[in-house]
């Protein structure tokens, strides 16, 4: 006879981007007895589908903290067939979140917004676009974070509001660069190399500062850890447009700029697509419960 079918809820701390909720999903339709999973990047809940659960639970949870992710379980798990209660918008335990950990992720969103706003204007003085696109980078990510910080919380329907803010707000910035950076190509212009290399290298050292804020708590908690590993590739980027403004100096041509930028734009628009999706997906569950 067939083991019960039972569908259990977790909340996962340390995704920040599609490609973290499919290396949990992979990972979790690796155990035997797992016959659905559906993580949501919008809500940070993973939903499955098990057989067995006393026995598969212990190794679907080994396999994601294994790869640095935190799992809360969202009340008890239903019988396929239950009829829904309110497990669906429990909010996880939160005794990680210290004064300490907020302090830190706090001064994280201050830096990013606040060197963004910089930037902006260091891209119209300079007139590159990379630089553009990493300025609302930048703000992307510190108003991207300063919503997951006050949802801390939150319901599934309020989280899945904030997130499909967040998603429309990361398209809006997405759209807008290849838009500007799309009349660049049409009217050249050739950026000023130093302003473009000196503001790009600053907001390096700001990820690098953001990066040490953190370094306290990246082993402490999973999302931190996704934020400090956040900042440190943020600081790769921004050394991407060093190298795009020397490549612009050298060849006296100013596509290198224009391909930075729109590989930046493409990363808005893939990240805006995931939370969009999820955020309507979870709306619509919460509709249901």
């Amino acid at each position: 006879m067939a083991a019960a079918t039972d569908t259990v809820r977790y909340h996962v701390t340390g995704m920040d981007c599609s490609s973290c909720a499919a290396k949990i999903e992979g990972a979790t339709r690796k155990v035997d007895g797992v016959n659905d999973v559906k993580v949501s990047i919008a809500s940070q809940i993973m939903t499955l589908k098990v057989d067995d659960p006393a026995r598969r639970l212990p190794v679907v949870e080994s396999a994601i903290t294994d790869l640095g992710y935190q799992l809360d379980r969202l009340g008890q798990h239903k019988a396929e067939g239950a009829g829904d209660d309110d497990d669906d918008d429990q909010i996880p335990d939160l005794s990680h979140v210290t004064p300490a950990y907020k302090r830190a992720l706090w001064i994280v969103v201050l830096l990013n917004v606040g060197y963004g706003i910089i930037e902006i204007g260091g891209s119209i003085l300079s007139g590159s676009q990379a630089l553009q696109a990493d300025s609302l980078d930048f703000i992307g990510d510190g108003l991207i974070s300063f919503l997951g910080l006050i949802a801390v919380g939150w319901g599934l329907a309020a989280r899945a509001k904030a997130a499909l803010l967040q998603g429309v707000f990361l398209a809006l910035l997405g759209f807008g660069v290849i838009g500007s950076t799309a009349y660049r190509v049409f009217v050249e212009h050739e950026p000023q190399t130093m302003l473009m290399a000196g503001f790009a290298f600053v907001a390096f050292i700001v990820n690098v500062l953001a990066a040490v804020v953190l370094i306290p708590h990246r082993k402490g908690d999973a999302n931190m850890r996704a934020v400090w590993l956040f900042s440190r590739n943020d600081a790769i980027g921004n050394l991407a447009v060093v190298a795009a403004a020397a490549l612009v100096w050298w060849l006296n041509n100013p596509w290198p700029d224009l391909l930075v930028a729109f590989a930046v734009a493409g990363l808005f628009l893939q990240s805006a697509w995931s939370i969009i999706r999820d955020a309507r997906q979870d709306l619509s569950q919460a509709r249901r419960v």
